[in-house]
Order: C-alpha cells, then sequence, then structure tokens
C-alpha cells in the first residue's frame, strides 16, 4: 500500500451535516416556546386564583351551582368520548378495508368539525334537533327531546370530538399487517377471535389515545354547546359557560378559580389515560 494511499485512509472524516440544528438550540427553542405558549398562560392563570383566600376559593369552586356544571361537563364528556371510541372505530374500519362509492366523500366529511366554526355547529344542531326543526319535530311528539337539554349537549360534544378517534386509529388500521390475520382465520379462528386476539390489541393505543383527546376536546367546548343546551343552571350548564358568567360580572378570580379546578382534573385524567397507555403498550410488548 502507498503512503499515499495510507494518507487518505487516516484522513479525518467528515462530520455528517444535520438537517436541524443541534441539540442544544433545538431544545432551547422547543422550551422558548412550550413556555410562550402554555406555561406563561398557565402561570397567569395559577396566579390570580392564588389571590383568593381559601374559603374564597372553596365558595367559588364548590358551590352547588358548580358542582352541577362539574358532574354535567365532565360526564357529558365522557359519554361522548366513550360513544366516538365504538363508532370511530367502526367508520375508520369501514373507510380502511372497504372500497365503495363516496368514500372520498366521507372521508372527508369526517374532518368537517375541525373546519366548522363551532358556532356553526351549534346553530345546525339545534336547526336539526329541536322542537320546530327538520328531525326534532317528528321526535317530538313521540317524547324524545334533542334539544335544549342533556341529551343536546352529548349530541354536540359527539359531533366536535368524532374525529379525533377517527384519524387517530385509521393510520393504524392502515398500517395492521393482515397477514395475520389470515393466519389466524386459517387455524380456525371465528371473526370475533380474530378482532379480539389479533386486531385489537394492535390498535388498543391508538383507541385509548383518540379517547383522550375527544374527551380533551369536548370538556373545553363551548361554542356548539351553548345554542342546543338550554343553559338551565343546575340541569343544562356546562362549566365553560359559569366561566363566561364569572368573567361578565368581572369576577376574574372566581373564573380563574373554576378554570384551575377544570385544569387539574383535566390534567389527571390525561395521566391516567396516558398510563393506560403505557401499561398497553408493555403489555403488546411483552406478549409479543
Amino acid at each position: 500500500m502507498s503512503s499515499q494511499s495510507i494518507a487518505l485512509d487516516i484522513r479525518p472524516k467528515r462530520p455528517t451535516r444535520r438537517v436541524l440544528p443541534g441539540f442544544h438550540l433545538t431544545l432551547g427553542y422547543t422550551l422558548f416556546y412550550l413556555g410562550l405558549i402554555v406555561l406563561i398562560p398557565l402561570s397567569a392563570l395559577l396566579l390570580k386564583t392564588f389571590t383568593l383566600t381559601w374559603v374564597e376559593f372553596w365558595a367559588a369552586v364548590a358551590s352547588p351551582r358548580v358542582l352541577a356544571s362539574y358532574r354535567l361537563t365532565f360526564g357529558a364528556s365522557f359519554l361522548a368520548a366513550l360513544f366516538n371510541v365504538f363508532f370511530g372505530l367502526l367508520l375508520a374500519w369501514v373507510l380502511v378495508r372497504y372500497e365503495f362509492p363516496g368514500k372520498k366523500i366521507i372521508d372527508a366529511l369526517v374532518d368537517l368539525p375541525f373546519a366548522l366554526p363551532t358556532a356553526v355547529a351549534g346553530i345546525s344542531l339545534t336547526a336539526l334537533l329541536a322542537g320546530n326543526g327538520w328531525i326534532g319535530q317528528y321526535l317530538e311528539p313521540l317524547g324524545i327531546e334533542l334539544a335544549f337539554n342533556r341529551n343536546g349537549i352529548v349530541i354536540a360534544l359527539i359531533f366536535i370530538s368524532l374525529p379525533f378517534v377517527v384519524r387517530t386509529v385509521q393510520p393504524v388500521l392502515e398500517d395492521a399487517e393482515k397477514e395475520l390475520e389470515e393466519a389466524a382465520t386459517c387455524l380456525g379462528a371465528s371473526r370475533w377471535q380474530t378482532f379480539r386476539y389479533v386486531i385489537f390489541p394492535s390498535i388498543a393505543p391508538a383507541l385509548l389515545t383518540g379517547f383522550a383527546m375527544a374527551f380533551a376536546r369536548a370538556v373545553g367546548e363551548y361554542g356548539s354547546v351553548i345554542f342546543i343546551a338550554g343553559n338551565m343552571p343546575m340541569i343544562s350548564e356546562i362549566t365553560p359557560l359559569i366561566i363566561i358568567g364569572k368573567l361578565e360580572q368581572y369576577d376574574y378570580a372566581g373564573a380563574t378559580a373554576v378554570a384551575t379546578v377544570m385544569l387539574g382534573m383535566s390534567f389527571v385524567l390525561l395521566l391516567i389515560i396516558n398510563g393506560l397507555q403505557s401499561w398497553q403498550r408493555r403489555r403488546a410488548g411483552g406478549k409479543s
């Protein structure tokens, strides 16, 4: 081997150029952006709440009217997210596994709640489901009232949170290995057994993620609900409406106190759901 080739071999290699800047710069920008968009507003919320004494804070967040709004908001959000887990999975399954006329139109309509202003959604649902609406006029004589009560709230929350489940589960179904399903069928598994032991374990984390996103979206919804809820205290009044009412009365500390409770409860529930997701992934990894 010549000395020239040896020199070429020991020549230091140039470091590979990265598309993005280094770790420290990107981490600094991420923390700055997170602090500006998330941490500073939340800190302002907590600081305003701390101006209240414990007695004033408890009076603001634990009055019977506010407690009733908590039960309604979280209960309706849970029901809407649970409903969308089931029907969102069915819709995602149909869009992934079948071909039919108008499939692209239905696929595009799934994203309609993303693009539609929430107030427009509320007005549209009210026009459909009210007693003199296109659908409500036929249901009200049967004793079925879907507007200006808790039923309307759940329907509105189902409408605005459906895309979160569908768009979370859909790519997982597209990436699922159909060979495993075919193998299970060849081994004599029924359709239910194939779904339970082959398909469901792979989509369960996505379903939990979709449930969490749909639940979080429904808890903070305001625009589409106030038009169809009836907004009757102790009956059909959601917590965001309580907060808006306190702001209109210039009770800023009381509004931030209720918002802080909502924030804390939502955070705890999301932690629980994320813990379930991690457990499901570990369980799936251990079985594989």
